[in-house]
């Protein structure tokens, strides 16, 4: 039993305070040593401006931009009119603390944890006994900035967040340009030591959440963190299949998130940004709603709603009708059915059942498959499979139907992981429209909305504000309401500042 505790303990609690990696002190030995065998390791010893006093230029190739190395930190250090005062180890530390070499971002290192953990980082550094000074030489290395795949737009920004950390920021600090707008960098994994930062608007996000996001992060001890998903698991003390978190690829949508008073974080290495307070209704808005008018985004937004209920419906509707309820459907369309399932050896169940499996399979195929194959597997399955299935009677053309209009309508979803956690609950309503009828499928939604009103992300329920707000605060979740209407933030949310318009 004490598996099953642990399996659903509601949070893990924090780590002791780690010791020093590497408690010597700094030297090139010492660095050397700890990239023993590493053959991207360089170490050069180097005469400061041809003098008596030497030093280690220490960098790992290919993290570094070598031309910079040479020009802005090598050249300088060897140029004697610069570096002929330097007579003693803080003499020279201070030339060089002072802008002597040429590079703007510079630190005075005196642990080898730091030291090492720069290098790693694509820093160089000039090593003395017991002290070293480090700049930042890092070679871009990368995609550019290019269009959002998940995300497409029309009339908003086509830039997407790439796996350059420093990208990232420099996207979301182009449009939020405010001393307000905070990162607290941090690392996680013990040896992937990924930087992550907590993003946050200084007197809007509340504190609470900010905290509590901190605290979470710094509970984290694992060996990487190199997926969503580890974040994911860590995060949240109970995880569903429905997102708790909203992920993005597009800066626009993340910093209007930041706007409205959440709190996110940026993972270096991942071309996404994380959004905590995620709710139902925040997966089902776009950011294309608010670059239309407020009338065609309110109506595709009840479009996605009554599609996520179609999607999820359809399929054990159709079953549980069929098979215990027939008197409820009209008699020219129960003719109907009635004609084209004569010649069909399976039962109704059988049918959608092995349809949903059949769907499921066709889309992991072409999700898998290389673009321009997997395309041409959705199109055999869809037309040529199915179309054949009909003519030789061994599918009803009513289920294939049903099935394709459930699938569809499960693609207008804006976020994938709804998507997903929407297509396994249609299969256990299925089962259970297959063993109870109605009554099951009654069963089914009622356990199914009493789960989502137990979940919750960062104190933010989350089927909010259905179920803890106004009636401006639903309409406002339903609709995309004039922005004059809109002057206050979510109120689920929690702001420090509630409005947003005089």
């Amino acid at each position: 039993m004490k598996w099953i505790q642990r399996l659903f303990a509601p949070s893990t609690p924090p780590h002791p305070e780690r010791k020093p990696r590497y408690p010597q002190p700094i030297s090139a030995e010492n660095l050397g040593a700890a990239f023993a065998d590493c053959g991207d390791f360089s170490l050069r010893e180097v005469r400061l401006g041809g003098g008596e006093l030497t030093a280690a230029l220490c960098s790992l190739e290919g993290l570094v931009d070598g031309a910079t190395v040479s020009e802005d930190v090598l050249r300088p250090l060897t140029d004697g009119a610069r570096f002929g005062e330097a007579r003693d180890v803080p003499g020279a530390v201070r030339l060089l603390r002072e802008g002597l070499a040429y590079y703007y971002s510079v630190r005075e290192l005196t642990a080898m944890d730091e030291a090492v953990s720069l290098l790693l980082e694509g820093w160089c550094a000039v090593v003395f006994d017991g002290v070293a000074v480090a700049f930042e030489t890092k070679q871009p290395k990368g995609r550019s900035v290019e269009k959002s795949e998940l995300e497409k737009g029309v009339k908003g920004a086509k830039d997407s967040f790439n796996e350059l950390y420093r990208v990232n920021t420099a996207l979301l600090r182009q449009r939020l340009r405010t001393p307000d707008l905070k990162l607290r960098e941090r690392a996680v994994g013990r040896r992937s030591h990924t930087r992550v930062a907590v993003v946050y608007i200084r007197g809007l996000t509340d504190p609470e959440v900010v905290s509590e996001l901190e605290k979470r992060l710094s509970a984290i001890d694992v060996d990487g963190l190199l997926t969503t998903g580890t974040l994911e698991e860590f995060l949240l003390p109970r995880r569903s299949p429905f997102p708790q978190l909203s992920f993005t690829e597009r800066p626009d949508r993340f910093a209007q998130e930041l706007l409205s008073g959440r709190a996110g974080l940026l993972v270096d290495g991942l071309p996404l940004g994380i959004l905590t307070q995620g709710t139902l209704a925040e997966q089902l808005k776009v950011t294309e709603d608010k670059a239309g008018h407020w009338l065609t985004a309110s109506l595709l937004t009840l479009l996605r709603y009554a599609a996520m209920l179609l999607s999820l419906l359809l399929p054990a509707l159709y079953v549980a009708v069929t098979v215990y309820h027939q008197e409820m459907i009209p008699t020219r369309l129960l003719l109907s059915i009635i004609q084209t399932k004569q010649d069909v050896p399976f039962s109704t169940a059988a049918e959608t059942l092995g349809m949903l499996l059949a769907f499921e399979l066709l889309q992991e195929a072409g999700l898998r498959l290389p673009e321009s194959v997997g395309q041409t597997v959705s199109i055999i399955g869809a037309l040529i499979v199915g179309q054949s299935a009909v003519e030789a009677k061994v599918l009803s053309p009513i289920v294939v139907i049903v099935v394709a209009v459930s699938g569809i309508t499960g693609y207008t979803m804006p976020d994938q992981d709804l998507a997903t956690a929407l297509r396994l609950c249609r299969l256990v309503l299925v089962l259970l429209g297959l063993a109870l009828g109605l009554f099951g499928l009654v069963l089914g939604l009622t356990l199914l909305l009493w789960y989502l009103c137990s979940l919750e992300s960062f104190g933010t329920p989350y089927l909010a504000p259905f179920c803890d707000g106004g009636l401006k605060e639903v309409l406002r979740a339903l609709l995309r309401l004039p922005l004059r209407l809109m002057k206050e933030r979510p109120a689920g949310l929690h702001p420090r500042d509630v409005r947003n318009q005089r």
